[in-house]
C-alpha cells in the first residue's frame, strides 16, 4: 500500500531540538488529524515530510524512496502551508492571486484547474488582488485552493481554516470530505479547532514536545477515554491500576483522566462521576499545562 514513512526523524535549530526520533507511517486513503500545542513541532514535521525542510537526522520515504530532492516522490506530495508575508518574502507576497495559483499549478502534475476555479468562485476571491493585501481568511482560502486542486495523493494542510467564518469552515469540511470520498487521497490536517474537525479525522496523531505522544484511530481512542471526579480518596481508589492523566484537586474533590487499556472496564461500585471525553478535552488532559 502506498505510504509515507518517517524513520527516526529529528530536527535541531541551533541548540534547540524541535523534533525527536519521530517514527510515523501515513497510509494512503485516510484523513489524519495532527494536533499539538504551539511549538510542538507540527509545522516542522509537515515541512520535512514534504521535503521543504531537511531533517537533522532520519529519513522520510514515499513508497520506499527518499523524498528529499526526489521529483518522482514530490509529485505525489503537497504541503499547502499558511501564507504570510514574513514566511514567503516580498517575492510571493507581492504576487497577484492568479499568478500565485498559476505558479502552484506548475508544481503538481495532476493539478485540477476546474476545481481551482470552482473554489475561487465559491470563496468569491478577487484573483487580481495581491497576496500582501489580503485578509487572514482570504489567505486561508488560497492555501485551501492549492491543497485541493493539487490532487496530490498526500496533501498536508496547516491551520487551513484560520480566519474563516463558520460558514466557510463548514463548506471547507464538506468539500474536503467530498474530495476524499471521490479520490481516496490522504489528508493530514493540522488544526487548533479540534472539536469542529474531529468527525473528519479517521486517525489522530498527537505531538507533545517534539515527540509523537500517540497515533490512534480517533473513535477507538475516544471510546477508552474518560473523566473521573469525586472525593479525592474515592477517585484514587476507583482509578487505581488505570492509566491516569491530568489530575486536579480542589479542596477534598479530585478529577482525573483515565485511558482504558485493552480488556479493562470502567470502575464500578464507587461513588464517583464518570464521563466520556471529546477529543479537545482529551488533548487538554494529555498535552495541557504541566503542573
Amino acid at each position: 500500500m502506498e505510504s509515507i514513512v518517517c524513520n527516526g526523524i529529528g530536527k535541531i535549530y541551533g541548540k534547540k531540538q524541535v523534533l525527536k526520533d519521530i517514527n510515523l507511517t501515513l497510509e494512503k486513503g485516510k484523513i489524519y488529524g495532527l494536533i499539538g500545542r504551539n511549538g510542538a513541532g507540527k509545522t516542522t514535521l509537515l515541512s520535512i515530510m514534504s521535503a521543504q525542510n531537511p531533517a537533522s537526522e532520519g529519513t522520510v520515504t514515499w513508497n520506499g524512496e527518499n523524498v528529499w530532492e526526489n521529483r518522482k516522490a514530490l509529485d505525489h506530495i503537497c504541503f499547502s502551508r499558511e501564507l504570510s508575508i514574513n514566511l514567503y518574502g516580498s517575492g510571493v507576497s507581492g504576487m497577484k492571486v492568479k499568478d500565485y495559483l498559476k505558479t502552484a499549478s506548475y508544481y503538481y502534475p495532476n493539478w485540477d484547474q476546474a476545481l481551482a476555479e470552482e473554489l475561487i468562485k465559491k470563496f468569491e476571491l478577487n484573483t487580481k488582488q495581491r497576496i500582501n493585501k489580503m485578509s487572514k481568511g482570504m489567505l486561508s482560502m488560497v492555501t485551501i485552493i492549492v491543497a485541493l486542486a493539487s490532487k496530490a495523493d498526500f496533501t498536508f494542510m496547516d491551520e487551513p481554516v484560520a480566519g474563516l467564518d463558520v460558514v466557510m469552515r463548514d463548506y471547507f469540511y464538506h468539500k474536503l470530505m467530498e474530495e476524499y470520498t471521490e479520490t481516496g487521497r490522504t489528508f493530514v490536517i493540522s488544526t487548533h479547532i479540534i472539536e469542529e474537525a474531529t468527525d473528519l479525522m479517521e486517525e489522530v496523531v498527537m505531538i507533545k514536545n517534539g515527540e509523537v505522544l500517540l497515533k490512534e484511530n480517533t473513535q477507538e481512542l475516544l471510546e477508552r477515554s474518560y473523566h473521573v471526579s469525586g472525593l479525592a480518596e474515592v477517585v484514587d481508589q476507583a482509578t487505581e491500576g488505570y492509566e491516569r492523566h491530568h489530575e486536579e484537586k480542589m479542596g477534598r474533590s479530585k478529577s482525573v483522566t483515565i485511558l482504558l487499556e485493552e480488556g479493562q472496564k470502567l470502575p464500578e461500585g464507587y461513588d464517583v462521576t464518570i464521563q466520556p471525553l471529546n477529543l479537545e478535552k482529551l488533548f487538554v488532559s494529555l498535552c495541557g499545562m504541566e503542573e
